[in-house]
């Protein structure tokens, strides 16, 4: 499945007594040995929600949130259940979400986290203008990110052009700078107007995606804070467009866009004996 071409696995183990470890989520992304995606969505039983949504990155590592990977799971328990509204349990905590109308469905992502302790970042400091600069050799530099947390942390940079920044040779480095002692996810803004904003972004172990949910997110609260754009904007992505809105009263973000399954089927016994053998 895909949201705004950030793809995933998404494998139903809610009856099943295997469940994904690192090795196996490896196998599965890898776009070459294996299926490919960005995450791997393990869907398992909660005595919270309606589902338990486990989420590994291409590393094996794990992630929070996923905010694109909470809307395709979300249409699979809509299309199962035939209700228009569920409740998701993640690491970062229960996701409600919605059908929304023409094809849309929204997320309520909870509370953004502005907090340096809930971001988390290494120390105490302001996480609307963090003291934070990267110059390559050659092309623009970057310098003053604002820091939000969304169940998972981000950094989002403000540049004038997209097409002059390195995103593959300077997403590592941000990745993995100091500052972030669970790592980051680096996002990479251009203000196209007060409701509309361009976005790219360098995941947390899955590299440059196609779209990542928590990201615009996260983009839109640090574009408004910095007072560059509205509460509710549009935001385009290499793989789409996600509508987000930082709700005023309880400061939860909300985010809406489309849903696509690719197909469908029974993974091979090569790859899911990995889990049978892990869970042995």
């Amino acid at each position: 499945m895909h949201g705004a071409g950030n793809d995933f696995v998404v494998l139903d183990l809610r009856l099943a007594d295997v469940r994904v470890d690192e090795a196996l989520a490896r196998a599965l992304a890898d776009r070459q040995m294996g299926v490919g995606c960005d995450q791997v969505l393990s869907l398992e039983p909660s005595e919270r929600g309606d589902v338990f949504m486990r989420i590994h990155n291409p590393d094996g590592s794990e992630a929070q949130a996923c905010g694109n990977g909470t809307r395709c799971v979300a249409s699979l328990l809509f299309a199962e259940s035939g209700q228009g509204e569920v409740l998701i349990e993640t690491r970062a905590g229960l996701l409600a979400g919605r059908l929304a109308g023409d094809g849309l469905i929204e997320i309520d992502m909870g509370p953004a986290y502005l907090d340096w302790r809930d971001i988390p970042l290494a120390g105490e400091m302001d996480s609307l203008k963090l003291e934070l600069s990267y110059q390559p050799d050659q092309g623009a530099g970057l310098s003053g990110p604002c820091a939000v947390g969304m169940g998972n942390p981000h950094a989002v940079f403000f540049v004038d052009d997209l097409t002059a920044i390195d995103i593959p040779k300077a997403g590592p480095v941000l990745e993995n700078h100091e500052l972030f002692p669970e790592r980051a996810n680096i996002g990479f803004v251009q203000i196209l107007g007060p409701d509309r904003l361009r976005l790219r972004v360098w995941e947390r172990g899955a590299g440059l995606t196609l779209a990542c949910g928590s990201g615009a997110c996260a983009a839109l609260v640090a574009s408004h804070r910095r007072g560059l754009c509205a509460r509710r904007a549009h935001l385009e992505l290499d793989g789409g467009e996600l509508i987000i809105e930082w709700r005023a009263g309880d400061g939860h973000v909300l985010m809406s866009g489309g849903v696509a399954t690719a197909y469908a089927g029974v993974l091979d016994e090569s790859l899911m004996g990995q889990a049978a053998r892990s869970a042995a």
